[in-house]
């Protein structure tokens, strides 16, 4: 499967994620999450993260991040954490909350993820795990 080819709907979601509508962006979001992998997909997942037009694109593609209980997407959600501004971290904050605050076992899984990030490679995602871990609480 290649990133170019026109009928893929990696393609198409690729596509959506440049889209005018708020609402199209963020389902692009949603899509892409599964693939963020692939360097082209990342690239894309960081900048819908960092949405500069509407917050629910930020929050949407956050969560998705967030639903694939892993290392990769905990880490592009706290690279993006260390470079938004107050109003686009607020929304990170409550994908966080809305994704692992449901359970217990969830605050755990992002507990065991964010102790794999702490010494990250990008310091500015070593200090949001730490953040975490030392403090951030479920609402």
């Amino acid at each position: 499967m290649t990133l170019s080819d026109p009928n893929d709907a990696l393609s198409s979601a690729l596509r959506d994620a440049r889209s005018a509508s708020w609402s199209v962006r963020a389902e692009a979001g949603r899509r892409l999450a599964g693939a963020a992998e692939d360097a082209e997909v990342a690239a894309v997942l960081h900048r819908l993260l960092l949405d500069g037009q509407d917050t629910a694109v930020t929050q949407e593609t956050a969560e998705a991040l967030l639903e694939r209980g892993d290392v990769l997407g905990v880490r592009m959600v706290l690279a993006a954490l260390a470079r938004a501004d107050d109003d686009t971290g607020d929304h990170l904050d409550a994908a966080l909350t809305n994704v692992c605050c449901q359970s217990d076992e969830g605050l755990a899984r992002l507990k065991e993820l964010c102790s794999a990030l702490v010494s990250d490679a990008d310091a500015s995602i070593g200090e949001e795990a730490g953040r975490i871990l030392s403090g951030w609480a479920c609402p």
